[in-house]
């Protein structure tokens, strides 16, 4: 809108008769000059009111409707391209070299195991010496010892022959010519009766097979958390891109149409830039999310070999399985709970901790009893088995050998000093369990507390997208009509895509948080693991 203002300047003059109709003519030109001006503006603004609207070129069809939507959740069309959670499992368990490591840990304890056994083997021992100088014979000796050691009171069975015959040889241990035979029995009557070193190291071995069974399974678990993990974020990083995908085709969808009407002057060149804009920024977002979707698949195949134990890599074809969301009841929780406290890895190891440390405490204290040890020969002549043998010859109680071994410290310092440490550890075993208890079921209750969160947000999500979705129509129906504007449209169709990237953030933290709660209670499904 224009506006002039006109106004007159006085100008002092003689004044004359002349020179007033020559002022009077001059004050009439400029009135009909303002007049001519008035009615041009006048006729401007009449135009301005009715706008004559561009000729449409031609070959050019109408616009199309821009009323596609965001496709709603479905499944993929070719299911032999689904890379299942199961799948992953069954090759992360047959293949894994971590899993297959943490087999060594049993195989490990069962050799300890056997070299304790080791402790309980018989034992053949023979030793020969001879001296032959200046044409006479000194000594000749030959000692044989077959010691077979019995598992109930650290009895030793010990059956031998020797022969130490010659000039020089001690009477002490001169035998017959045929030599002697022996046979008996080495008692320990004070330490050493009830447990010895053998047996402790023998019962702690095969404690520390339950540990070692316990530490396996907790490090599968671990493999198999971080590998659920590694899926599920896969799967959202593949949502990403896909929504993101499905929205850059939309948005081109849009600018074309708009364009097009932008051409027929059936729309402002401007919206055209605006639909322009978001086709950019999304197309900016996919690029990035194509980066960070082989990222995840990357990192997903670092947990996938093959039987000869050569890494391979997730195809790229490959698509993740939908999310099963199975709720979690409380029944099943009391089933998690209960294995938790009886099963869970960590407290079946302190629990074998605490038993082997038992098993030392109690040798510890058979070390406090001093040292009596009591021993019994049956004696004959080598050559026993002749039936020409005189009978004083032979077994019997009349030939024997006995021998009886004390021993004891006077003040035990180191003893006591040993079992006072064992102790220590015991009670500190023990208190370190009840504290892994306590914070297993906290976190398991927590998981739980995590997974109900998710459920009721996944309830509302769903709703919120049903309205968002609504929200989008009705506004897409506005712009058809030339209520609404281009970047209305947008944003309404950013806005159902940032919700349903929401919702699949939600699913994904969802089955992590289940995968968490199973590892929080020593499995890994809802049942208990073989």
């Amino acid at each position: 809108m224009f506006s002039f203002r006109f106004s007159t300047i006085p100008r002092k003059q003689r004044i004359g008769s002349g020179s007033s109709v020559n002022e009077k003519q001059t004050t009439n030109n400029e009135q009909r000059t303002a007049a001519t001006l008035l009615l041009s503006l006048l006729c401007l603004s009449a135009l301005a009111q009715d706008p004559r609207l561009p000729t449409r070129k031609p070959g050019l069809e109408p616009a199309p409707l821009q009323t596609q939507q965001l496709a709603q959740d479905r499944p993929p069309a070719d299911t032999a391209r689904v890379f299942a959670l199961q799948n992953l499992a069954d090759l992360v368990f047959a293949h894994h070299p971590v899993v297959k490591q943490a087999a060594l840990l049993s195989d490990d304890a069962r050799a300890e195991v056997q070299q304790a056994r080791g402790g309980f083997d018989p034992k053949l021992a023979s030793g020969f010496d001879r001296k032959h100088f200046g044409g006479t014979d000194y000594y000749n000796n030959w000692g044989n010892e077959l010691k077979l050691p019995i598992w109930p009171a650290g009895i030793d069975l010990k059956v031998g022959y020797d022969r130490m015959v010659g000039r020089y040889v001690n009477p002490e241990y001169r035998t017959p010519l045929d030599g002697l035979a022996i046979a008996g029995l080495s008692v320990p009557l004070g330490q050493g009766l009830l447990i010895d070193a053998r047996r402790s190291t023998l019962r702690q071995a095969k404690i520390l097979v339950d540990a070692a069974e316990a530490e396996k399974v907790k490090q599968i678990n671990e493999i198999w958390l971080q590998a659920a993990r590694d899926y599920w974020t896969w799967y959202y990083t593949y949502q990403q891109m896909r929504l993101i995908e499905e929205g850059v085709e939309l948005a081109e969808t849009r600018f074309r149409g708009t364009s097009r009407r932008a051409l027929l002057g059936d729309q402002a060149p401007i919206d055209s830039v605006e639909a322009q804009i978001t086709v950019q920024d999304r197309q900016v977002q996919y690029e990035q999310l194509r980066v960070e979707l082989q990222n995840a698949r990357l990192l997903l195949s670092n947990h996938l070999w093959n039987a000869d134990g050569q890494p391979v890599e997730l195809p790229a074809y490959a698509v993740p399985q939908r999310p099963l969301l199975m709720p979690l009841d409380t029944v099943a929780l009391r089933g998690l709970l209960d294995f938790a406290g009886s099963r869970h890895p960590t407290l079946l190891k302190l629990d074998a901790k605490i038993r082997q440390l038992g098993v030392e405490e109690r040798y510890r204290r058979e070390l406090l009893k001093p040292t009596l040890n009591v021993s019994g020969y049956l004696l004959s002549r080598g050559d026993f088995y002749r039936p020409e043998v005189p009978a004083y010859y032979d077994f019997g109680r009349d030939n024997y050998k006995l021998g009886v071994d004390f021993a004891v410290p006077l003040f035990l310092r180191k003893e006591r000093g040993k079992l006072w440490q064992t102790r220590i550890k015991v009670q500190d075993a023990t208190l370190e369990q009840q504290n892994s208890r306590r914070s297993i079921t906290n976190q398991v209750w927590a998981k739980y507390n995590a997974l109900k969160a998710y459920e009721r947000q996944l309830v509302v999500q769903e709703q919120t997208i049903a309205n968002q979705r609504t929200l989008l129509r009705a506004e897409t129906q506005k712009f058809e009509l030339g209520e609404s504007t281009i970047f209305l449209v947008n944003a309404r169709e950013t806005k159902l895509i940032d919700l349903r990237l929401k919702q699949e953030s939600l699913r994904a933290s969802y089955e992590k948080t289940l995968a968490e709660l199973y590892y929080y209670a020593g499995t890994r499904t809802a049942g208990p693991v073989e």
